[in-house]
């Protein structure tokens, strides 16, 4: 048994979870990675190949052969796509209306969890995405499930947006981020879920802080738990 437990943060796009993921990971010491990140680069690589996003056999395909990795780089991990670092391409509002559609393919999806297991099987890791303790992890150690309200989301995002130089509207972005939990959580395979043993982290009106510093709490209890066993 892995003595370093393995970390599910699931929760829908906005809620926090790149930003919650990435320092609980840095303050455990474990391994961070960002599953939503690797289903954007699918969507990126097939907006570059003009693949039709109905064509499910292409997507399937092209999941198999891309070469996602996670690096460190200045002091802080960067996404890369056959060599290129696409940290920023694939957090284009583009890109994140096409990842819904992307990640909802089961050749995609299929293929992307065989990776994110290996990724992670060792324990002393922290993945976040939409599935990871239903699918890729049932059987995590810890799991959580981090929210907020539709229009906060959508707010951080638009603020998030508007921060890279990006024209943006609010309304709009909210109504992006109602769109993408609607597909998120309707599509056949895998969908948005909240596992039944999670921990429900409402993160509307908590500080960043305050929502890292529950969870380390809660894994460090875990991790103690599985000494004593």
């Amino acid at each position: 048994m892995n003595k370093r437990p393995i970390v599910a943060i699931d929760g829908p796009s906005g809620a926090g979870k790149s930003t919650i993921s990435k320092l609980l990971a840095e303050r455990l010491g474990f391994a961070h990675i960002d599953t939503g990140a690797m289903y954007r680069c699918v969507a990126l690589a097939a907006l570059r190949r003009g693949i039709d996003p109905g064509d499910e056999a292409a997507l399937g395909a092209l999941s198999l052969a891309l070469n996602i990795e996670f690096r460190r780089r200045d002091g802080e991990q960067r996404v890369f796509l056959d060599g290129e670092d696409v940290s920023a391409a694939i957090r284009t509002p583009e890109v994140s209306l096409l990842t819904s559609r992307v990640s909802s393919v089961a050749g995609v999806r299929d293929n992307l969890v065989e990776l994110q297991r290996r990724m992670g099987e060792r324990g002393g890791v922290v993945l976040e995405g939409r599935d990871i303790g239903t699918v890729v992890f049932p059987r995590a150690e810890a799991k959580f499930f981090l929210t907020a309200s539709a229009r906060e989301r959508g707010r951080r995002r638009y603020l998030e947006l508007r921060d890279k130089g990006l024209v943006v509207d609010l309304e709009t972005t909210i109504a992006e981020v109602e769109a993408r939990d609607a597909a998120d959580s309707s599509r056949r395979h895998s969908p948005l879920a909240q596992a039944r043993d999670a921990v429900l982290i409402d993160s509307t009106g908590l500080s960043i802080e305050e929502v890292v510093a529950r969870m380390e709490a809660l894994v460090g209890a875990c991790r103690a738990g599985r000494e004593e066993a």
